[in-house]
């Protein structure tokens, strides 16, 4: 029962990178399109997101940009061994962005940014395999930023501002591999946390050593999520002093990892501009999860997770092709921060390589409309997750994977 509470707050305290299991990078249409790039790109008001030290280079005085795509995944899960199979089947996920910065003078700009950048849902067959780990899980998380930019030179920016994360998540799973009541219903348990928020900050800088050079900096910093009073309701329980699972609450603390996002963008001519990302996420801080019950029947129990820290390298060009029309791709390839022997369904990824592409249409001086499109491959994985127990003792739960997600979006970009 403890491992229950721990994966349905696990999905919660990775929210600052996961997004039902993958992770997706949906801050902005135009940066995903050229691979999910921005921390040195001068482009629109998606800077707020990427690098607000970036918001004082844009030409008007009001810009603004939103958008939204839909993620559709897949996951499938197989052990040949006893000949078990089985694919999620979760809905569609639509995570947005809104984006809006006001020029104050030739120096100062501030921002706003609203995003989700880690909303989505996973669920599994009903009494599949690994129904003691999970049968589905929703996951909500809207991140709140204001934000000003600074220019201290034509050459050298900075920008900075407080985050505001409030998240909500609930997660279901079976107590154990056989439990059921009396007319043979599995019983589970529904663990739900609402109101979860917590704060954090980022800064970014941007330096032009010559006209057709940019290069960024942005840091986000480590955030710890506390989820206070969550409720764990159970149900198909048999009536018996050997199952004494009364619903109850639950405190806990989670922490979101440090970010460092490094990277240039260089144009090459009027029509072409390349950009390169570096992003390091800062996971060996996640190291196990402290659970605290409030019924004394439920022993608090601490899990282990060990998450090593993981790399992101994106590249990402654009063509203009003429004043109507921007053409734009990119690849990314993405490192998992979960080690052998911690692989659980909940959380199904490894190393992926990630292709997108995408373009601007100008519709007037002031109004663009801007799509793109996302292909994440996960490489195929054969693990376990070795810390679930029953009666004292470790079982281990493996298999192989195979996982995917298509992400379409599409947005528009206002300058006044």
């Amino acid at each position: 029962m403890k491992r229950l509470f721990l994966l349905g707050l696990l999905i919660l305290a990775t929210a600052s990178t996961y997004a039902g299991g993958y992770r997706v990078s949906l801050q902005g249409q135009r940066s995903l399109a050229m691979g999910h790039t921005g921390v040195a790109v001068v482009n629109n008001a998606e800077l707020a997101f990427f690098n607000p030290a970036g918001l004082v280079y844009l030409e008007n005085k009001i810009n603004a940009a939103v958008g939204v795509s839909a993620v559709f995944s897949d996951v499938v899960w197989q052990n040949e061994q006893y000949g078990e199979f089985a694919r999620t089947d979760s809905p569609v996920g639509t995570p947005f962005y809104a984006y809006f910065s006001y020029k104050l003078s030739d120096k100062f700009t501030l921002g706003f940014a609203a995003y989700t950048p880690y909303g989505s849902s996973v669920e599994w067959p009903t009494d599949w395999a690994g129904s003691h780990l999970i049968n589905n899980i929703d996951l909500k998380a809207i991140y709140v930023q204001a934000l000003a930019s600074y220019k201290i030179s034509d050459k050298l920016s900075v920008g900075a501002g407080p985050i505001y994360v409030n998240g909500s998540v609930n997660f279901n799973r079976n107590l154990s591999r056989n439990l059921t009541d009396l007319e043979g219903n599995r019983s589970n348990v529904t663990v739900e946390a609402k109101g979860v928020h917590a704060f954090g900050w980022s800064a970014g800088l941007m330096y032009s050593p010559i006209d057709s050079l940019r290069i960024g900096v942005n840091y986000r910093s480590e955030i710890t999520m506390k989820a206070e009073d969550g409720s764990a309701d159970f149900m198909n329980v048999p009536n018996s002093p050997l199952t004494p699972f009364n619903d109850t609450t639950f405190d806990a603390e989670l922490p979101l990892p440090a970010e460092l996002t490094v990277g240039l963008s260089y144009q090459l001519n009027e029509k072409w501009l390349f950009a390169f990302d570096y992003n390091r996420t800062f996971w060996d801080t996640y190291e196990s999860l402290d659970l605290d019950f409030a019924d004394p029947n439920i022993p608090d129990s601490k899990n282990p997770r060990n998450y090593k820290n993981s790399s992101i390298y994106r590249l990402g060009l654009q063509y203009t092709a003429n004043e109507t029309f921007q053409l734009r791709a990119g690849y990314y390839f993405d490192q998992s921060p979960v080690q052998s022997g911690y692989f659980a369904p909940e959380t199904p990824r490894n190393d992926s390589n990630n292709f997108t592409g995408g373009l601007s249409i100008n519709v007037t001086d002031k109004f663009a409309i801007d799509a793109a499109f996302l292909y994440s491959r996960f490489e195929e994985v054969d693990e376990s997750y070795d810390y679930y127990q029953e009666n004292g003792q470790n079982v281990s739960f493996g298999g192989t994977y195979k996982s995917s997600a298509f992400v379409p979006g599409l947005g528009v970009t206002i300058k006044i």
